[in-house]
């Protein structure tokens, strides 16, 4: 290597310090916000549970429940204890993943949409290294990781439960920000756009998650928990706090990032400034004729993320029709929970709720892929290919329609899938194909309009409020958080209420009722109705 080379590389990181102060700035207000209310959420478990179950005993029955539950396997992972700080480390099993995602969404927020704007190009221009601007979001998106870890671990172990244990579950939630960060810097190189570099990441955190959730649905007995050593999700439920703390399953994260931040080292130093390690594909010399008009443009946009989607959506609909079939016999091997059935309506309730639950969980990821649609059509402005489009005959609503189509219908095609996979599976394990599937289908499609209430909050904001249309995002967590972890923190109901998700039937098994759905479906039409608008008037890119 030339003594100029050497120079370069021992340069690589000039700045990085300047680029952190930069982020903090930008994300002054978004960061705490995120970072304090997940970071208390564990506290705010254990004080609720020690009032709901003041005693052992009740504590003990409880998780007879929590313990055996499929979807409380699914959604949180299992149980490592009886104590406060078991049950609370079980509900805040979910964490893990919101705290991943978050991480991943701001590592690409000022890595590759830095570029994709132009940006990353001026400040490269100053006193600036190559590896700067990487190096500063890793730290950052790691470096909030590790203060709502701390804080976690603080809060929890000052609930009076075990400390080791209220350390352990604070290391878990930072070591899923440090290894999907990581993900995120290393899909930044990959991937020329920011939304393909979202898409990889969200896949990868999809993936985790599916191949815990099949390791641990099951229980102990399901055969597939060696599953977990292939899923840094997984890692985090070995390392079982407030049980026989694995510290040693650390490592396999630690390790596990630098092999990911080394190799986001190398590709950004082999790639030029806003390209991809992976070239775009070349597309014929002549357009087809599908793509003379907005929504054959937008089709091309959209349609490879919806097949993404739509295959998560498919595997999460089999894990969880396969796992049904078992609902019956934690029924019969769990007295007290045997005893809530019986009273409920007998052994088909309990695959109801467990069918309700689940559908509902599959409605908040159908939210999640409607916002990030949203999210599109912002992407197009800043990076000036909307306004070209627009200087032609097409027109602003015409425009945003085409890509409002794919929030509209792919979340209904989504939940179609996963409905009517976990209804099949299970149809076919019970015999009973055709009592099944439709009511499970129905179940998940009856998610549609609260997911549609979720896109329009996202769409308001686009036309509205512009360069606020980021905070679609947060709108999304907080529906997620109070879908999840509501009444586990004893959240009064008009907060609960806040929620569109916490107004859907609970189908199977509740009499299904129209006319919360009608409702949310006025909303939205004058949410997006709104929104809409408010594009029709504004300047375009300018916001």
């Amino acid at each position: 290597m030339s003594g100029a080379e050497n120079r370069g590389a021992g340069h690589a990181l000039v700045g990085t310090g300047a680029m952190v102060r930069l982020i903090l700035r930008r994300d002054r207000a978004i960061l705490p916000i995120w970072v304090l209310l997940i970071g208390v959420m564990p506290a705010s478990f254990v004080s609720s549970f020690s009032g709901l179950f003041p005693t052992e005993a009740d504590r003990l029955q409880y998780a007879r429940t929590s313990g055996t539950s499929p979807t409380f396997l699914a959604l949180y992972g299992p149980l490592h204890g009886t104590d406060l700080g078991a049950l609370a480390a079980q509900r805040a099993g979910f964490i893990p993943v919101i705290v991943g995602l978050i991480c991943a969404l701001v590592v690409i927020r000022h890595t590759r949409v830095e570029e994709e704007a132009g940006r990353r190009e001026l400040l490269g221009a100053t006193v600036l290294g190559r590896g700067a601007g990487l190096a500063a979001a890793l730290l950052v998106a790691m470096g909030a990781s590790v203060v709502l870890g701390a804080l976690a671990a603080a809060g929890t172990a000052a609930q009076d439960v075990s400390a080791a244990g209220a350390v352990a579950l604070g290391l878990q939630f930072t070591m899923a920000g440090w290894v999907f960060a990581a993900v995120a810097g290393v899909a930044a190189q990959l991937t020329e756009g920011s939304g393909a570099a979202r898409g990889l990441s969200v896949a990868a955190l999809g993936a985790a998650f599916v191949v815990r959730l099949a390791a641990d649905v099951g229980g102990e007995g399901n055969g597939l928990q060696w599953l977990s050593w292939l899923s840094p999700l997984g890692w985090g439920v070995r390392l079982a706090p407030f049980g026989d703390e694995r510290w040693w399953v650390l490592l396999l994260g630690v390790a596990l990032v630098a092999v990911l931040v080394a190799a986001a080292a190398a590709l950004s130093g082999r790639r030029d400034v806003a390209a991809g390690i992976l070239p775009p594909t070349l597309g014929p010399a002549e357009a087809p004729a599908s793509l003379s008009g907005p929504f054959g443009l937008a089709w091309r946009l959209h349609s490879r993320p919806l097949y993404g989607w739509l295959a998560g959506f498919a595997a999460l609909g089999v894990v969880f029709g396969g796992v049904a079939d078992g609902v019956d016999d934690l029924v019969k091997d769990n007295p007290d929970l045997e005893e809530i059935m019986a009273r409920l309506g007998g052994q088909t309730a309990i695959v109801d709720a467990y069918f309700a639950s689940t559908m509902s969980l599959v409605g908040v990821f159908a939210a999640g892929y409607a916002v990030s649609t949203v999210m599109r059509m912002r992407a197009e402005e800043t990076s000036l290919r909307a306004e070209p489009v627009l200087a032609t005959a097409v027109g602003r609503l015409r425009w945003e329609a085409a890509h409002l189509l794919f929030p509209l219908v792919g979340p209904a095609i989504g939940l179609g899938v996963a409905g009517a996979a976990a209804g099949l599976v299970h149809g076919l394990n019970s015999g009973d194909v055709g009592g099944w599937l439709p009511r499970v289908t129905g179940a998940a499609l009856a998610q549609l309009p609260a997911v549609w209430l979720v896109a329009a909050v996202a769409v308001a904001l686009f036309g509205l409020l512009p360069r606020l249309t980021a905070a679609s995002w947060g709108a999304f967590g907080f529906v997620v958080l109070i879908s999840l972890f509501g009444p586990t923190l004893q959240m009064d109901q008009w907060v609960q209420d806040v929620s569109p998700f916490t107004h859907i039937p609970k189908l199977p098994g509740d009499e299904f009722t129209a006319t919360p759905l009608v409702w949310l479906v006025a909303v939205t039409a004058v949410v997006a109705a709104a929104g809409m608008g408010g594009f029709r008037r504004r300047d375009v890119s300018l916001g």
